[in-house]
């Protein structure tokens, strides 16, 4: 993956699980278990020395330590894989050294072997280290711990042993020599892996491809174009083409009593061999039992079609409904959309609507064209599925007698141009076997999946599509199927000479036969009318098929393609319809007003009208406009006081507000009731004296001055 898989993908940022580091990590901690397998088996067995068991050892830990140093600078790898590599390098570390103490012990080397051991036990300590975050599983642990005793017992004795007996120097750590490594695991591509292609088929060892099957979706859709319009040149250009040779043929033959005529003459008593055949297939059939079947199997497809296209008919006529009720109950200027039949997808599929009520008017006739021709032929299927003793009752039998000389040869024409008719017939129904088998094992994957490769290739940077296989189309079509074609148009020609051969050997043969007796001609036209029979038979059985394929493909005309849009549009138009009568039904804009309620004046005391009228009796003689306004000023001021609430007291009792009480004029303030002085108080410097009173009555107040006197100086 690290230098072949990655360099094809040609990324530039690689995802965090197969970066550099990642892999590496993954690379050498495999290497490391697979080391370690080593390792296990030459403990096992028992057989190796210490020296080649600390050699394993050794590696192992390297290719840890590297693994864990590539793993810590790798976002991928969890912590605890890397408190796992760690453990294990210092484990094995610790192994290498102890089985290298071991070997020590055996060549009598008792320093080094208590210097390799006193470094094993701190190899596994730093391994034990690793543990305490529990990040490392039991069984480690438990492996770390059970070297530990071991190394520690064969220190204790090894150094009382030096010291005691040998008292051989022990070396320091950097003189130890290092350890020698035996490389066991490799890395190596598997040929399953590197030529993955030479290993999948149907005959090989991995069999065929998981996704071989698998393509875009544009190719299979291109797929299903093509199987489309095969089938259609298969069947209407070709298949249909022959039938409607093989019809015409036996139309001809029938109108010239072919081959009763001639049955009649060469086999005057018995049944004919191709009549007792033609029975034979009818009773095996059971031809009217099978007709039948057909029949109400195709009204059963037609009437759930009929059910389904009604659907979705009801829909659209409930949804012009719904419209129409608006519209008139709106107006036809504020319902302003466009009706059903007027709207883009709504005409459509109303002309959709005409187009099926089409296909099931022509259908309709079709059937009952099918009904009356087996209504015709049934009373001789019947006769013909009956047994053979029944048939030879109905068929008349003639004595036998002699044929003339002259009509022997034409006899032998007319039965050899027959024959080749009946030669002509069977291979046309081999040969559309062949071609229908031909269809069916038309594979064109393989060939399309090339062409699109070549298309990927050629055009990159544009997406296929199944419009870009028209040409490959047009060219496997004219490959496989142009030769059926022309070979159609020679079959119609050779077809034309037989017939117009047969007419004029069948005109030779009427002109030489002699008038028969008995019952010649009625056997010649009961043969005659049975041969027609079977035929017609094979003609309704063809146009039934024909039938229940129409109706089966008519089914998905009026489901997904008609009635599955109609409830999506009428969906789409009533939840618009809903939305526009909301915004329809919600009051004029030209009702809202923008402006307050005005506030309503407060009723006008007593006292003020008391007021108001003595100042409009004063001021309304003598003054203006301007005493007006200044009457009215005052009333445009006035505000309402504030409204008086009742107050409960804590007895119970209602505490009625207090009215407020008129405030009496003060003295010196002037009121229209005093009317005017002149003169200043006493004592006034430069103040006029007081006029005598005139003569006459005077006033109770004295010093009042009377409106109606005037008013005098001096």
């Amino acid at each position: 993956m690290q230098k072949e898989v990655l360099p094809e993908l040609r990324m530039s940022d690689p995802p965090e699980d197969m970066d550099t580091h990642t892999l590496e990590a993954l690379i050498q901690l495999l290497l490391a278990q697979s080391q370690e397998c080593f390792w296990k088996k030459a403990v096992m067995d028992g057989t190796y020395k210490d020296a080649i068991i600390a050699r394993l050892a050794a590696r192992v830990s390297d290719l840890y330590s590297t693994a864990g140093d590539a793993a810590m600078k790798s976002e991928a790898i969890s912590s605890s894989w890397i408190h796992h590599m760690s453990a294990k390098h210092h484990h094995f570390a610790g192994a290498a050294q102890y089985r290298a103490a071991c070997d020590c012990l055996e060549k009598k080397k008792y320093g080094e072997e208590v210097a390799r051991l006193t470094d094993a036990v701190q190899c596994v300590n730093e391994g034990l280290k690793e543990a305490r975050g529990g990040y490392v599983s039991k069984t480690i642990i438990e492996d770390l711990n059970g070297l530990k005793r071991k190394v520690e017992e064969d220190l204790k004795r090894a150094e009382k042993d030096n010291d005691l007996i040998y008292m051989d120097p022990v070396p320091p750590k950097p003189e130890l020599k290092l350890l020698d490594r035996a490389d066991m695991a490799k890395m190596t591509v598997p040929p399953q892996v590197a030529n993955p292609f030479d290993y999948f088929g149907d005959q090989a060892e991995f069999g065929p491809a998981l996704f071989s099957k698998l393509v875009p979706f544009a190719v299979h859709a291109a797929i299903t174009i093509y199987e489309q319009r095969r089938d259609r040149l298969v069947n209407q250009n070709i298949i249909q083409n022959l039938e409607d040779l093989t019809e015409r043929l036996h139309t001809m033959l029938s109108s010239i009593n072919l081959p009763g005529s001639l049955q009649a003459l060469e086999k005057p008593l018995g049944l004919p061999p191709s009549l007792v055949q033609h029975a034979e297939e009818i009773r095996q059939a059971d031809a009217i039992g099978r007709i039948q079947r057909a029949f109400s199997d195709i009204d059963k497809l037609r009437s759930a079609d009929i059910a389904v296209f009604d659907e979705g008919k009801s829909m659209l006529a409930a949804e012009e409904e719904e419209d129409a009720r608006r519209r008139a109950k709106f107006g036809t200027d504020r319902w302003t959309r466009p009706d059903s039949r007027s709207d883009p997808r709504g005409a459509q599929l109303w002309a959709q609507v005409a187009e099926i009520d089409g296909y099931f008017a022509s259908s309709t006739s079709s059937d009952e064209v099918v009904r009356d021709k087996f209504g015709q032929t049934q009373d001789l299927l019947e006769l013909l599925s009956a047994s053979d003793r029944v048939l030879m009752d109905h068929v008349p039998s003639s004595r036998r007698m002699d044929i003339a000389e002259p009509l022997k040869p034409v006899i032998g024409r007319l039965r050899g141009a027959y024959n080749d008719v009946l030669r002509l017939e069977s291979r046309r129904r081999k040969k559309v076997e062949a071609l229908r088998d031909k269809c069916r094992n038309d594979d064109i994957k393989p060939e399309i999946l090339k062409e699109a490769a070549r298309l990927e290739r050629t055009y990159p940077t544009t997406a296929i599509a199944p419009a870009h296989f028209e040409d490959f189309f047009e060219r496997r079509l004219d490959k496989l199927y142009e030769p059926e074609l022309e070979a159609v148009e020679k079959e119609d020609a050779e077809q034309e000479r037989m017939m117009t051969e047969i007419e004029r050997v069948n005109r030779e043969f009427e002109s030489q036969r002699k008038s028969s007796i008995g019952g010649n001609r009625e056997r010649e036209q009961a043969l005659q009318r049975l041969d027609n029979a079977y035929y017609k038979y094979k003609e309704i059985v063809n146009h039934l098929d024909v039938g229940r394929k129409f109706y089966n493909d008519l089914s998905k005309v009026v489901g997904q393609n008609f009635r599955d849009p109609v409830k999506v549009w009428v969906s789409e138009r009533r939840i618009d319809a809903k939305s526009l009568e909301e915004e329809l039904s919600m009051p004029p804009l030209g009702s809202l007003s923008m402006n307050r309620t005005p506030v309503a004046s407060p009723p006008v005391s007593s006292y003020q009208a008391e007021q108001q009228q003595h100042a409009n009796s004063y001021f309304g003689s003598n003054a203006g406009p301007a005493a007006n306004t200044h009457a009215q000023r005052p009333h445009q001021q006035v505000h309402s006081p504030p409204a008086e609430a009742h107050v409960q007291s804590w007895a119970g009792s209602t505490v009625e507000p207090q009215q407020p009480h008129p405030v009496p004029p003060v003295s010196n303030m002037w009121t229209p009731d005093m009317g005017i002085r002149f003169g200043g108080p006493a004592g006034g410097h430069g103040a006029a004296a007081p006029a005598p009173n005139p003569p006459g009555p005077r006033q109770a107040s004295g010093g009042t001055w009377d409106p109606n006197s005037g008013i005098r100086f001096g």
